[in-house]
């Protein structure tokens, strides 16, 4: 759930497709918690029934920074990045592609420092 403009919204498949449970989500029945994800992700839930408790973020916008914040806790030997050429993550975990990488940024800086040397 999300709060905009300062209603409480509901998102997501699971409860849009439930006209029961979208209007038990937006009743006063639930309880209603902010959204944390280190303590979302282990809310056990029935599934013979309507959640007890649904999480609200503030905003899309918050929403998105804590998951960025919270999936930097998790432990992983490799490290990810987001391609926005391809629009896919990217697994970095091979010296050979981040060497690629880190040459690719070196471009960008170039063509930056390029445009920075014009404009003075």
């Amino acid at each position: 759930m999300c709060r905009q403009n300062g209603e409480l919204k509901a998102y997501g498949a699971g409860l849009l497709s439930s006209f029961g449970e979208l209007e038990y989500c937006l009743s006063d029945k639930p309880e209603k918690r902010p959204f944390e994800p280190s303590k979302t992700c282990l809310q056990k839930y029935p599934i013979t029934e309507y959640q007890p408790v649904y999480y609200v973020s503030e905003s899309f916008e918050d929403a998105k920074q804590k998951m960025i914040q919270f999936a930097a806790t998790i432990p992983r030997p490799f490290s990810v990045r987001y391609n926005p050429y391809t629009q896919t993550v990217e697994i970095l975990d091979s010296k050979p592609q981040i060497q690629s990488l880190v040459r690719e940024i070196n471009c960008h800086m170039q063509v930056l420092t390029d445009a920075l040397v014009k404009l003075s």
